[in-house]
């Protein structure tokens, strides 16, 4: 994975709450093996009209929207099943963050799993967010800085964010769960040698 430390990157904007996953990748596009060719299929079913054209009325295709690599979203988002094609989709797109009030739990992990760093904000700061970017005339851009723990945009906006540090060291180094096991090898293998010979002198 590439390595999450400071992105700046412009916005979209989707305030729905609850926006699950089945609305984030649809069922149907479930059948790929690989773990790409979902990014065009990005809420399909908001993002298309039943004639496969592009519905403008939707907040990634407007041009506000175009090229965004940060999704301002409502609360719970991610919630649903816990398919981890919903994380595929949104960073095949282009997403490598998500600023919400609040994710699923699965969710929120299966983002980290693949390099994309969900970001907590108190509602206060999600509607000022999202005035900012309404109020903007153009793409509305911001800065989130993992090192630092914060978001922040060029009108003088910064607010601090929390996240685990055990997710916070995967993000920085690009690690998911097994690499992140891995920088541990030496112990482990240690601990089982250490073991191997505590067993093998109670067989004795």
């Amino acid at each position: 994975m590439t390595p999450f430390t400071v992105h700046s990157g412009t916005c979209a904007a989707l305030p729905r709450a609850n926006v699950d996953t089945d609305q984030i990748i649809p069922k149907q596009f479930l059948k790929r093996i690989e773990r790409t060719g979902f990014g065009p299929s990005l809420f399909f079913d908001w993002r298309y009209r039943p004639d496969g054209s592009p519905d403008p009325a939707f907040a990634l295709n407007t041009p506000k929207a175009a090229g965004a690599s940060i999704l301002l979203a409502g609360a719970n988002f991610g919630c649903g099943s816990s398919r981890e094609h919903a994380p595929w989709a949104l960073g095949e797109y282009g997403f490598r963050a998500l600023v919400a009030e609040s994710f699923a739990d699965i969710f929120f992990n299966n983002c980290c799993q693949n390099g994309i760093l969900p970001v907590r904000l108190p509602a206060r700061a999600m509607t000022e967010l999202f005035h900012r970017y309404d109020r903007s005339t153009g793409p509305y851009g911001v800065t989130v800085d993992l090192e630092r723990c914060a978001l922040s945009d060029q009108s003088g906006l910064e607010v601090a964010f929390q996240i685990d540090g055990y997710r916070r060291e995967m993000l920085l180094k690009g690690l998911d769960e097994i690499g992140r096991t891995l920088l541990s090898e030496e112990s482990i293998a240690s601990y089982e040698r250490g073991r191997a010979r505590r067993m093998a002198g109670v067989g004795k």
